[in-house]
C-alpha cells in the first residue's frame, strides 16, 4: 500500500506520534493462529494478517457491456473524479485518458483498466494509504475523540461515514461542528475464555490514560471527522450521521465488486442458451454477471432463503435490465427435488422444471388445500374443497382468520419481509437440471477486509463451517447433469473449506474431475495435510497436480484481493 502522507498532514508530537496512527494487529484464537500457521507458514500468515487489516488499495468496477462499453464507462470515472477534484487529493495523483488502450505504469491514472487477461469488462479506481493525520490538538488540550465498534470501523474504512448505532463513547462537551479523531474499540480477551469490547455505550471520555481502552486504542485511529451532532443528541437518538468523515486513513475505498468474485463468473464461463443455477446468489453480483455473459440469453436461476435478499436479487436484475433471471426463496439444502414426490405429483416426465410455489392472488385465499373468495363483509366464510372425491364437501374456516389473512396479503409481507413485495418460493428442482452451478458457499468470511478481529472463529466452528458447506456441494452435485460444470468458490483463508471440500469432492464422487480456470489470477492451492484436535483427525488437502488447477486469491499478495478460493470441476457420466 501507498505510505505517503496526506498533503495536510503534519508531525504530532512525540508523544503522540505513535498512537494516532492506523496500525491494528488482527488477534486470532491461538489454536487458530497455529492452525493457519501451519498451512501458510508462521510469516506468510503474519503477512495475510497484517493484509485483512487494511482495504484493498483499490475499487474494481464490472462494467455491464449489455449497456455500455468499458471505455465509455471509463471516460464518465475519469470526468466525475476531475469534477470532484479527487485526483489532487489522493497523493496528487492526475486521471489521464490512456494512450491506444495500453496500460499506464503503476499510479499514474487513478481511473484504469484491469491489466489481466478475461477481464476486458473491469475497471480499477485507484485508493491511497494509510495516510498520516494530524489532529491540531493545543498542548493544553486532549483532542475530542469518538469511539466506535469494529464493525463501524471496518465500514468506513471501506468509505462509510459514522452512524449513532456504531459509536460507543464520545469525549465530553463535543457540540455539533467539532472536530473529533475516529478511533475504534476492538474486542479483547476475558477471563471467561471469550472475548469483550468492555466499553459501555455512553461512556464520557476525558482523554487521560484512565479513559476506557485508552492504551488499546493505541495505533487504532482510523481518520478525523465533523461531529454531526452534539454529544447529547448521539446517545438520545436511535439513528442518523454521528460523524461526517472527512479524513480517512485510507482514501477512496468504494467497493463496488471484488474483482475474485468477477473472476468466478468467468471462470463458470456460461453459454447463452443455458440453464445456469447460482446456489447463493445474494447479493446478486455473480448472478447478473453471469447473466451478462450470456447476453440475457438462456436461463439463470438464483437461490437465497431470505425473502429481502431475494427481493434484491431482482431488484438488480431490474435496474440492469436483465430478463433471463428468475430468483426463488429457497435454502440450498434443499434445493434438490425428491423424484419419488415428482411421480406423487404425475410430474415425473419433465425433471428440467422447478417445482415452484406461486404468489398468492389478495383477493383469493389458499388454506390446507382449499380455496375461497374473502369478502371482509360476510358474517361467516364458506371453503369449498377441491378434493375431486368429495366436490360438496365443506368447511367453515374462522372470520377473523380470514381478515388477518387478507390484511396480511393487502399490506404486504410484515416486518420479517419489510421490503414490501413478494416472492416466489421454491420447492426444489430436478436431478441433472442444469447446465451450470456456481456454490459460492456461506463461509467463514475470514478474507473479508478490512478485518479488524477474527477471534470469534475457533477450530470447532471452522470445522463446522466445512461440514455445511459439503452438504451444499452434495446438492450441487446432484443438480448438474452429466458433462456439465460446477464452481465452488467461498472468500475465506482456510484451508478446511477450501482445499479438504475439494479434496471431499473428487474422493467421493469419482466422476468429477478438477479443470484449468481462465482467467488465471489467483496462485495455487495448499498441498499437504494438517493434524487438528490432538492428533484425533486429519485433514486432508491437494496433491501439487491438483494444486496448480484452483485459484486462491492471497490477500498479501501483490494482486491485492480479498482472501478467495476457486475450484472448478467438470462433470462425468455419473452411471461410472
Amino acid at each position: 500500500m501507498d505510505s505517503h502522507s496526506s498533503p495536510s498532514a503534519a508531525p504530532p508530537a512525540a508523544a503522540e506520534a505513535g498512537r494516532y496512527t492506523y496500525s491494528p494487529r488482527l488477534r486470532w484464537q491461538p489454536e487458530v493462529e497455529e492452525y493457519f500457521a501451519a498451512a501458510y507458514g508462521r510469516d506468510h500468515f503474519a503477512r495475510i494478517s497484517e493484509a485483512l487489516a487494511h482495504p484493498s488499495c483499490y475499487s474494481c468496477i464490472r462494467v455491464n457491456t449489455l449497456k455500455s462499453s468499458t471505455d465509455a464507462v471509463m471516460h464518465k470515472l475519469m470526468d466525475l473524479v476531475c469534477e470532484n477534484e479527487l485526483s489532487a487529493a489522493i497523493n496528487g495523483v492526475e486521471a489521464v485518458e490512456l494512450n491506444g488502450g495500453e496500460q499506464p505504469h503503476e499510479g499514474s491514472s487513478l481511473v484504469h483498466k484491469c491489466p489481466y487477461a478475461g477481464l476486458e469488462n473491469v475497471l480499477f479506481v485507484q485508493g491511497s494509504g494509510p495516510h498520516v493525520l494530524y489532529y491540531g490538538s493545543q498542548p493544553d488540550q486532549a483532542v475530542k475523540e469518538v469511539v466506535v465498534s469494529r464493525k463501524c470501523a471496518e465500514s468506513v474504512l471501506r468509505g462509510a461515514q459514522v452512524y449513532v448505532p456504531g459509536v460507543l463513547a464520545c469525549s465530553s462537551h463535543v457540540e455539533k461542528g467539532d472536530k473529533v479523531a475516529v478511533s475504534v474499540a476492538i474486542e479483547q480477551p476475558v477471563k471467561e475464555d471469550g472475548w469483550a469490547v468492555g466499553i459501555t455505550r455512553g461512556t464520557v471520555l476525558q482523554g487521560l490514560q484512565s479513559d476506557a481502552h485508552y492504551e488499546e486504542r493505541t495505533g487504532l485511529y482510523i481518520g478525523q471527522g465533523t461531529a454531526a451532532m452534539s454529544r447529547s443528541a448521539l446517545f438520545r437518538v436511535p439513528h442518523g450521521i454521528a460523524v461526517e468523515m472527512t479524513e480517512n486513513v485510507l482514501e477512496g475505498e468504494i467497493f463496488l465488486q471484488n474483482l475474485p468474485s468477477v473472476v468466478t463468473a468467468r471462470v463458470l464461463d456460461p453459454q447463452s442458451g443455458e440453464r445456469i443455477l447460482d446456489m447463493c446468489a445474494a447479493p446478486g453480483g455473480k448472478t447478473t454477471a453471469i447473466a451478462i455473459l450470456m447476453r440475457d440469453k438462456g436461463e439463470v436461476v438464483a437461490l437465497d432463503r431470505s425473502h429481502n435478499k431475494v427481493m434484491d436479487i431482482l431488484k438488480l436484475a431490474s435496474e440492469m435490465d436483465l430478463s433471463c433471471i428468475k430468483a426463488y426463496k429457497l435454502d440450498a439444502l434443499k434445493s434438490v427435488r425428491k423424484t419419488d414426490e415428482s411421480r406423487n405429483l404425475g410430474m415425473a416426465h419433465n425433471h428440467s422444471e422447478a417445482i415452484e410455489t406461486p404468489t398468492e392472488d389478495p383477493c383469493h385465499a389458499t388454506i390446507d388445500g382449499s380455496s375461497t373468495s374473502v369478502d371482509e363483509g360476510n358474517s361467516t366464510t364458506t371453503v369449498v374443497h377441491s378434493d375431486d372425491k368429495n366436490l360438496n364437501a365443506k368447511r367453515y374456516i374462522s372470520k377473523a382468520e380470514l381478515r388477518k389473512n387478507l390484511r396480511r396479503m393487502k399490506n404486504g409481507p410484515g416486518r420479517n419481509n419489510c421490503s414490501g413485495g413478494r416472492v416466489e418460493k421454491s420447492k426444489g428442482f430436478y436431478p441433472n437440471s442444469f447446465d451450470r452451478v456456481l456454490l459460492d458457499a456461506p463461509c467463514s468470511a475470514l478474507g473479508l477486509r478490512p478485518r479488524l478481529f477474527a477471534g470469534e472463529e475457533t477450530l470447532e466452528s471452522l470445522k463446522n463451517h466445512a461440514k455445511y458447506q459439503r452438504r451444499m456441494f452434495d446438492q450441487a452435485v446432484k443438480l448438474v447433469r452429466p458433462g456439465g460444470v460446477i464452481v465452488y468458490s467461498t472468500c475465506t483463508i482456510n484451508p478446511g473449506e477450501n482445499e479438504a471440500l475439494v479434496r471431499y469432492a473428487l474422493d467421493t464422487y469419482k466422476y468429477l474431475s478438477l479443470v484449468s480456470q481462465y482467467p488465471k489470477v489467483g496462485g495455487p492451492g495448499i498441498v499437504g495435510s494438517c493434524e487438528l484436535f490432538n492428533m484425533t483427525y486429519t485433514e486432508e488437502w491437494l496433491r501439487e497436480d491438483e494444486a496448480e488447477l484452483v485459484q486462491r486469491f492471497d490477500p498479501s499478495s501483490s494482486v491485492d484481493t480479498i482472501g478467495f478460493f476457486i475450484a472448478k470441476f467438470n462433470v462425468g457420466d455419473k452411471d461410472e
